[in-house]
């Protein structure tokens, strides 16, 4: 059994330790718990951020690496003199074991294996801690995605009130509408609002048909043009993630025939969640009701036709301090648990037409879930 157990890296590119231990920093840190009488947290850390983290981090004490200097000394690397000082720390409170998280980087292990401690990885720490979002994370992701929505609304709707030009470009302001214009509009607006994003997508036509691919050149009129936007608050770190579909102009049967299909999808998928259902039945029930109404899953065979239309990924993701994170809705799903914050975005895809996506966000609670998203889900935005 583990005398200890330990998170290590830099909170600032890793979510799950900066959850841990409350505190954000950009240089290595340890985060150490002892399984003594006292159950206490210990956090090793530069010694100029040592005052900060002693008012805002959850940890009993706080630490510099030279608090515990090893006989051969500390390396002139920061993250090897992290590593080093966290196995003097354990050596010194005469702990022989550790259980580490997932995350933790090798150089640790390596260390503490050097200084003979047994590292044991425990693969569900933090993990479940991190699913079940408490009442002021769900409040902070609701203000993500209010924020995502507002965006979402201005984008679909710059594309909806464009002109077409005689060749079915979209122009606006004068100039070609693009994807690569549309994208970088949503940034500004985003940063307008305090929010950090790593790229939207706003794919039109047949580019939409690969449901990652971000999107580019002009977008046209009568086509289908997915919009994903999924923003980080700058202030809360947490993340909004909203998919809508827009058509500029007129709407064709075909368009609109799998609109409706991925909408009641939507639904399908929604209606089954609460705790206790797998990740994988969310799933399924999308997949039976894209299905039913005609269409196909899983990725096309080489000969497949360019009007093969399916949906191609799950149904959803969990979503958090990251766009993704555990659980996934999709075959192998685990079971769901109260407070899980998850995603649900079915989407239909077609070499000869594009994609249609809707996505939102749910939290799923004992007996159902409840839907974050305000936002309406049509492909009309005028």
């Amino acid at each position: 059994m583990a005398d200890a157990r330990m998170m290590a890296g830099v909170p600032a590119l890793n979510a799950g330790l900066y959850r841990t231990i409350g505190f954000l920093v950009g240089d290595p840190v340890v985060w150490i718990e002892l399984m003594d009488q006292k159950s206490s947290k210990h956090l090793i850390l530069r010694d100029i951020e040592m005052d900060r983290a002693r008012k805002h981090s959850r940890a009993t004490s706080c630490w510099c690496p030279n608090d515990f200097t090893p006989s051969s000394g500390l390396s002139g690397d920061r993250e090897t003199a992290t590593a080093q000082s966290a196995a003097e720390f354990l050596k010194r409170h005469q702990c022989t074991a550790v259980s580490v998280d997932r995350s933790i980087p090798m150089i640790y292990v390596h260390t503490l294996q050097q200084a003979g401690i047994q590292v044991h990885c425990d693969l569900e720490w933090g993990l479940i801690e991190r699913r079940q979002k408490s009442a002021d994370e769900i409040d902070k992701i609701q203000f993500a995605q209010s924020q995502t929505e507002k965006v979402m609304e201005r984008a679909c709707q710059t594309i909806a009130r464009a002109r077409a030009s005689a060749d079915g470009v979209l122009m606006h302001d004068g100039a070609e509408l693009t994807s690569e214009r549309m994208q970088s509009m949503i940034d500004v607006w985003l940063l307008e609002l305090g929010f950090s994003n790593p790229g939207s997508i706003v794919a039109g036509g047949p580019v939409g048909a690969d449901c990652h691919d971000y999107g580019h050149g002009p977008l046209r009129t009568g086509e289908p043009i997915i919009v994903d936007i999924f923003p980080r608050d700058k202030k809360s770190l947490y993340n909004g993630d909203c998919t809508r579909t827009v058509v500029h102009g007129a709407i064709s049967p075909v368009v609109a025939n799998m609109h409706r299909a991925v909408a009641r999808a939507k639904a399908a998928a929604t209606s089954v969640v609460k705790a206790g259902v797998t990740g994988q039945q969310v799933h399924e029930a999308t997949i039976r009701s894209i299905v039913g109404d005609g269409f196909c899953n899983g990725l096309p065979a080489e000969d497949a036709p360019d009007t093969y239309t399916a949906i191609t990924h799950g149904t959803g993701h969990g979503l958090g301090l990251e766009v993704h994170e555990p659980p996934l809705l999709a075959i192998g799903g685990p079971e769901l648990l109260a407070g899980d914050v998850i995603t649900i975005e079915p989407g239909l895809y077609c070499k000869a037409v594009g994609g249609v996506r809707i996505e939102d966000i749910v939290v799923v609670l004992p007996d159902g879930c409840r839907n974050l998203n305000r936002l309406h889900e049509g492909l009309d935005w005028l």
